[in-house]
């Protein structure tokens, strides 16, 4: 017995964070101090070495049932700073590291330019930044080139947050991101501190700034949108802007729970993201959003299950310029987690995990049969092989 849905939409995702895992855990501390050890992750990360971890992590995802990811870039250029002799071969990497695990990929270039309001790049992050916005956009306009003619690759833009990018650079985002017809993804709200850092520089919310540089203009994604105003979620609303929440993510890093049936009662379309890649599993990022406003309202059934399903399928492809797709995931009802349920999204949504995934299928080609990924033999042994030479260097 088994049960068929479209493929999972991983709507945010940080490929090489799947390093992390198991290393950053049980630590204390805030999101902050977890920042200092994903930067110096970031700095071992070279073209080959980011193939390797990308293409064993997109597997990872391919047999967990995601059949498109939005991949929030922003390792551009060599450690030290200085530019590759191709200037997108990082985000190259990333490319065809999804393509020879079979699974499609939005790569939301990211533009970061500062290291905090009024700040300097330091550290790991020169090899984020372009310089300025105009440098931004002519390296991804080449990068736009190269797979304009690909339907299973799309380069979209982003702006890494309010902090990350200059607030009188965020327009050129925005006009590049128009110009291309493009995703423009953002990171929202995610910390306390960031509102805080803005209001006492602009005098106004993040999603007030960004609103008034045009971001919401655009088809935008708000990512995590976890510390909100009523004037934010309104306006969010208003605009129809997608609200991407990754919940185990944000749980781990002690983010909040943020506000997603408010946001898709003001007009926001909810989409889903594995983000930090602490796990792989869209299953437990839908039934998140329901259990996690459980507990903070005290009322079950805001979300129901067809909804989260919508949000981790159908809706998260349209987010990542994908706007149609005819993938196919088979999750089977065999394993003790499913026996004795109805096959449908209610049994699907809250108690189904990556292991019932048994088929995917993305347009016409198998990637996933029995369980087992049809290109690479062994997906564990890959991870193993890259995250281990990731620590080797740092």
């Amino acid at each position: 017995m088994s049960y068929e849905i479209g493929g999972f939409a991983n709507c945010h995702s940080h490929v090489f964070h799947r390093a992390l895992r198991g290393r950053t855990h049980g630590g204390g501390g805030t999101f902050w101090t977890w920042r200092e050890q994903m930067y110096a992750l970031a700095g071992a990360l070279d073209p080959d070495l980011l193939y390797d971890l990308a293409r064993a992590t997109y597997a990872e995802m391919a047999l967990a049932g995601i059949t498109s990811v939005g991949e929030f870039h922003y390792l551009h250029h060599a450690a030290d700073g200085g530019t590759y002799d191709d200037p997108n071969a990082m985000g190259e990497a990333v490319v065809e590291a999804a393509k020879a695990a079979g699974i499609r990929v939005a790569l939301l270039d990211t533009c970061y330019l500062s290291g905090g309001f009024g700040r300097e790049v330091d550290g790991v992050q020169r090899r984020y930044t372009d310089g300025d916005v105009d440098a931004w956009a002519e390296r991804v306009d080449a990068l736009h080139a190269t797979y304009a003619d690909d339907p299973d690759v799309v380069v979209g833009a982003a702006v890494h947050s309010v902090r990350a990018v200059p607030a009188e650079q965020i327009s050129g985002v925005v006009a590049w991101a128009t110009t291309h017809g493009a995703p423009l993804h953002v990171h929202l709200s995610e910390q306390p501190a960031e509102n805080d850092e803005c209001r006492a520089v602009h005098g106004m919310t993040p999603t007030a700034l960004l609103s008034e540089r045009g971001v919401w203009e655009t088809d935008a994604t708000a990512v995590h949108a976890t510390h909100l105003s009523a004037a934010d979620i309104s306006a969010l609303g208003a605009s129809r802007t997608y609200a991407c929440f990754c919940p185990t993510t944000e749980r781990d890093l002690a983010d909040g729970v943020g506000p997603a049936d408010a946001l898709r009662d003001a007009g926001a379309t909810l989409t889903l993201g594995s983000d930090s890649n602490a796990v792989v599993d869209m299953f437990e990022e839908m039934r998140a959003v329901e259990l996690d406003e459980r507990l903070v309202s005290g009322r079950r059934g805001t979300w129901q299950a067809g909804a989260l399903l919508a949000a981790a399928t159908s809706d998260g492809h349209r987010s990542l310029g994908f706007a149609a797709t005819d993938d196919r995931v088979r999750v089977a009802y065999d394993s003790v987690r499913l026996a004795g349920s109805d096959p449908g999204p209610g049994s699907l949504v809250f108690a189904a995990a990556p292991a019932d995934v048994r088929e995917v299928v993305v347009g016409n080609e198998p990637i996933v049969q029995e369980g087992r990924h049809v290109r690479i033999d062994d997906v564990a042994r890959d991870l193993d092989r890259a995250i281990r030479a990731c620590w080797e260097r740092v």
